[in-house]
């Protein structure tokens, strides 16, 4: 029986890479998160409902004693396959503004990465953020953490962090993220293919999956008027607009008793809002117009509602605000729930977020995908079975 390759998770957060890892046969020995409800779900899902081989850090990542992680797990220099770990993002965002954020101690986080990959020496490393890593201003966190990892004998494939969209995972979400993948010298010899071969595509057999594959399926005066509204928004045929109908994928109705079947209880003002705004509509579509918006077009997305037909926008830590982002249901007239969010970000509904509602949508924006981490954990486990 083949060994099983073993992982620490660094920035867990409620456990999107653990699950992936766990779901492709990886134990994962240690996760450090500071965030002490996304530490409470990764105990209850992962480690005490899925029996994973877990031990669980809540605690700050600066103050982690990491001698004291290897003696106890009994993890030697060298030994550990995977090290994991995606670094808190909000400094790197580009919602911030020119210069804004590149001095966040945040971003020294991603330096802190680094002291892991130092004494464990993982035959390879893992590192998830946002684009906007890449961004000039960040130039000195990335080109610090790109020195350390070749002065330590690491080889980063590509030689940059590499921007994925998980859509292209099996994901019914647009979300880019960059990835930088790392092997050391003396692992894998020949040239390795990286990233994996995405398995959707905008054409093709396996296209992408759209967001109406994580909602019930709606009645059919609704899937009438979204036929409509496709011909009258994106100028469809009426051909075009019956295929795209029938060709969408839909998902189960949730349980009632699902404690992540939230939504947002808005005031009976917004909820108006929401009757009005056409299916497929925006907040210019609303017939309301907020004083900030009259002489302001961007974050147009805001107030919109989900396209079924389409895969959905970028989950975030305001995935349950319609104020934050195109959230509103499809059809019915408040935000999505917190269920709706973790499918689109893959999670299984067995999966259960404690803490409150801005904890649970924190959780749930922050995390990997679960389809894309399978897909690239799984890559990983190739490569390492030839080295």
């Amino acid at each position: 029986m083949a060994r099983k390759l073993t992982a620490i998770d660094l920035f867990s957060g409620a456990g999107g890479f653990s699950l992936a890892a766990h779901n492709v046969g990886i134990d994962v020995l240690a996760a450090i998160e500071f965030d002490q409800n996304a530490a409470e779900t990764y105990q209850k899902n992962l480690v005490e409902r899925l029996g994973a081989p877990t031990q669980v850090f809540a605690q700050d990542i600066t103050k982690v004693d990491i001698d004291s992680i290897m003696r106890y797990q009994g993890i030697k220099t060298g030994h550990l396959d995977i090290l994991l770990g995606g670094p808190p993002c909000q400094g790197f965002s580009s919602h911030r503004i020119k210069d804004s954020g590149k001095n966040d101690p945040r971003n020294a986080l991603l330096i802190r990465y680094f002291d892991f990959v130092e004494l464990f020496k993982p035959k390879v490393f893992l590192v998830e953020n946002v684009p906007g890593l890449l961004w000039p201003r960040h130039e000195k966190y990335l080109n610090d953490f790109l020195n350390l990892s070749k002065k330590h004998d690491y080889k980063v494939i590509t030689g940059a962090p590499l921007i994925l969209n998980a859509r292209d995972y099996g994901v019914p979400q647009n979300r880019r993220r960059a990835f930088i993948f790392a092997v050391r010298n003396d692992i894998i010899e020949n040239d390795i293919e990286w990233p994996p071969k995405p398995t959707h595509y905008k054409l093709g057999s396996s296209q992408w999956l759209t967001s109406s594959s994580v909602f019930e399926k709606p009645n059919d005066s609704t899937l009438n008027k979204f036929k409509r509204r496709l011909e009258e928004k994106f100028g469809y045929s009426k051909e075009e607009s019956d295929k795209t109908m029938i060709s969408l994928e839909w998902g189960e109705s949730i349980d009632s008793k699902d404690p992540c079947n939230l939504n947002m209880v808005h005031t009976a003002a917004l909820t108006q809002v929401f009757e009005n705004t056409p299916l497929l509509g925006g907040r210019d579509e609303s017939g309301r117009e907020l004083n900030c918006h009259k002489d302001y077009k961007g974050h147009k997305d805001v107030y919109g509602r989900i396209f079924p037909h389409q895969p959905s926008n970028t989950i975030t830590t305001g995935c349950n605000n319609p104020s934050k982002g195109r959230f509103v249901h499809p059809w019915l007239p408040h935000g999505i729930t917190l269920r709706h969010a973790a499918r689109l970000q893959t999670f299984p509904d067995d999966y259960i977020f404690t803490g409150g509602s801005m904890a649970m949508a924190k959780q749930i924006g922050n995390a990997v995908p679960i389809k894309l981490g399978e897909a690239l954990l799984s890559e990983i486990t190739k490569l390492l079975a030839t080295s």
